[in-house]
């Protein structure tokens, strides 16, 4: 694919019940971060290898119980999230219906087996954070830290507020990761923006998505700001695939010098 079109970047993942391949290497701009999602209706499982890659399955929606060799039998209710390194398998049971997204990487021998119970009242500080300010005022939580054991991954989920923007300042980590957004809780007809440009300040090479649950917008290179619509607001798991283990970091990421 040509990582040039930016207008491809976009991709809108299915409502169909099983597990799909949404951004993959063969199909997607994206050469490193790999995206699935997993539908599954209440009461059915599906059983998840891993296979090369590392994986990090987010709940979107729903409650679902996993059974690992090592995690142990956990339930999951929404927004919490596991990890497994490659050649591992996980069954997974839908104890309502429920919407995994799944991030991937190839594993690089780094990672270990983990689950997180997502905990909106943790205070602010390493895995809650408050990013932005006024209209670029915008609430993160890690799922995948850069503390956690793993090998290309770092990920979290992503709260604007209501017709404001996130992602602002405009930012850009095209020589280390790589990164997808996959966007969540916002059914049509609750819409946003997502904007894709690849040059500082520039604002006639632009490629404006729209975004409403199930969006998934890649950023391989370039700078990928988000807008809420008014009554709306931008909802997003985050994940950052780095091109090599040395530069899984979080703190990589370089400003448009033109919006600062």
């Amino acid at each position: 694919m040509d990582t040039n079109d930016m207008k491809t970047w976009r991709v809108q993942s299915p409502n169909t019940m099983g597990f799909h391949k949404v951004i993959t290497p063969d199909q997607s701009a994206c050469q490193v971060a790999q995206i699935f999602r997993l539908n599954l209706p209440k009461g059915a499982s599906y059983t998840l290898q891993s296979n090369e890659l590392e994986l990090h399955p987010v709940l979107i929606q729903g409650k679902a119980m996993v059974q690992h060799s090592v995690l142990g039998k956990v339930e999951l209710d929404k927004f919490d999230s596991f990890y497994i390194p490659a050649q591992n398998t996980v069954q997974i049971t839908a104890l309502e219906e429920s919407i995994f997204y799944i991030a991937g990487a190839v594993y690089e021998g780094i990672g270990e087996a983990f689950v997180r119970k997502f905990d909106s009242s943790l205070p602010i500080g390493d895995m809650h954070q408050i990013h932005g300010e006024g209209a670029g005022r915008r609430e993160v939580m890690f799922t995948l830290a850069p503390t956690d054991k793993a090998s290309r991954l770092i990920c979290g989920l992503t709260w604007g507020g209501e017709g404001t923007w996130t992602s602002w300042p405009p930012h850009q980590h095209e020589k280390y990761l790589e990164e997808v957004y996959c966007y969540f809780d916002m059914p049509k007809p609750k819409f946003g923006f997502h904007i894709s440009y690849k040059n500082s300040g520039d604002v006639d090479d632009m490629v404006v998505h729209t975004v409403y649950s199930g969006t998934m917008v890649q950023a391989p290179c370039g700078y990928h700001p988000t807008a809420g619509s008014p009554g709306s607001r931008n909802t997003y798991l985050w994940v950052l695939a780095a091109f090599d283990p040395v530069v899984r970091k979080y703190d990589l990421a370089e400003l448009d010098p033109a919006r600062v």
